[in-house]
């Protein structure tokens, strides 16, 4: 009799044990869920959607990641080069420097595609100028490597390092000397003269040559 009773106990201790862990699953599906949605909005470029997401109180939608990718609305927003969405979400809360599971940003994403409007955006918002990929290349490196002077322009005048080194030791500096056009190079000896007449100090990273 005392058997059976403490295996009655012990079953609805269970059953009890069960129900809990049901209810702390819950929320988190639920969040899950929203984020997705949040996300789907931001791709589709519903605007009623996000809009509604984030005007609820003490939300966290607008810095949600993609499980499979770890990106977040900025990554998505910049890969299809939408100035408009980038200044709305960061405006609202949106982290720029939030990299995905390869440790890129969406500044990164900007340099490499050349979007320029989009990487003052970022900028502005404040992003990382000399954030780096996973091989060590600074947005400025992929600029001197794409000869895109726009780019690399833009990045000078936000204070990129020319001589901040990627993973093979060789900076944006080095990459501007070896590539077969000076125009790069001037255009960094530019912005040192510049730093220099105000007297701003140059940090740097790595050898250089």
């Amino acid at each position: 009799m005392r058997s059976a009773n403490r295996l009655k106990r012990m079953g609805t201790a269970g059953a009890a044990m069960g129900i809990a862990a049901m209810l702390a699953v819950q929320p988190v599906q639920a969040q899950m869920s929203e984020g997705y949605e949040f996300l789907k909005a931001v791709k589709d470029r519903d605007g009623t959607v996000v809009m509604n997401a984030l005007a609820e109180p003490g939300n966290t939608l607008v810095n949600t990641r993609d499980i499979a990718t770890g990106q977040g609305v900025l990554h998505i927003v910049t890969a299809r080069r939408d100035t408009q969405w980038i200044r709305f979400l960061a405006e609202r809360g949106a982290n720029p420097n939030l990299a995905d599971k390869d440790g890129i940003t969406p500044l990164v994403i900007a340099s490499n595609i050349g979007f320029v409007e989009g990487a003052e955006a970022l900028l502005d918002a404040g992003a990382r100028v000399d954030v780096t990929n996973s091989a060590g290349e600074t947005p400025l490196i992929a600029a001197v490597h794409r000869r895109d002077m726009a780019m690399l322009r833009l990045l000078l005048d936000k204070g990129a390092d020319p001589d901040r080194a990627d993973n093979s030791g060789r900076t944006a500096r080095d990459y501007a000397r070896l590539s077969s056009g000076s125009i790069a190079l001037a255009e960094i000896e530019k912005a040192d003269a510049e730093r220099a007449s105000i007297g701003e100090p140059v940090q740097t990273y790595g050898p250089t040559r």
